[in-house]
């Protein structure tokens, strides 16, 4: 939102504080993509995630997951489902990371100045934007293509 400097623009405010996470993984290069929405981020969080990831993955593949150092990403109590391996990106680089950028669409589109009523509001609203994105032919390529990230065939 474009407004005069020194001066606060006009939004919607809520103090209370409900969180949801979409927690996700895409295929750089394509239209894959996963996402649980969870009502909280942490170590079991996180294992439930790789687990029911770990599921949609093909016996022939093995999964090279980048992610940033969250604390809940590399947990010691974290147990790694065998097809996923998990590369953690040097600290304080999320350009390298393409999930960042469709964390930054989403905010952008989809996710900012909402106040919702409800925590199931919250999720819905989450889901709505996850879902929608997936409808957007292409949008996961390009938000999250790296020339880096290729992938490798047997």
């Amino acid at each position: 939102m474009w407004w005069k400097r020194g001066e606060r623009p006009p939004g919607l405010c809520d103090k209370r504080f409900t969180f949801a996470y979409i927690f996700a993984a895409v295929e750089p290069g394509t239209d894959n993509a996963f996402a649980l929405i969870m009502p909280y981020v942490n170590t079991e969080a996180m294992q439930e995630f790789l687990d029911r990831f770990a599921k949609t993955i093909r016996d022939d593949e093995h999964v090279a997951m980048v992610l940033d150092q969250a604390g809940w990403h590399g947990a010691n109590a974290l147990r790694v489902p065998d097809n996923i391996t998990l590369l953690p990106l040097p600290p304080y680089s999320p350009e390298l990371n393409p999930i960042e950028r469709l964390w930054l669409y989403l905010k952008d589109n989809q996710l900012s100045h909402c106040v919702f009523d409800t925590t199931a509001d919250i999720i819905d609203a989450c889901c709505d934007a996850w879902n929608g994105l997936l409808t957007e032919t292409g949008r996961i390529r390009s938000l999250c293509s790296y020339p880096w990230l290729q992938k490798v065939s047997a």
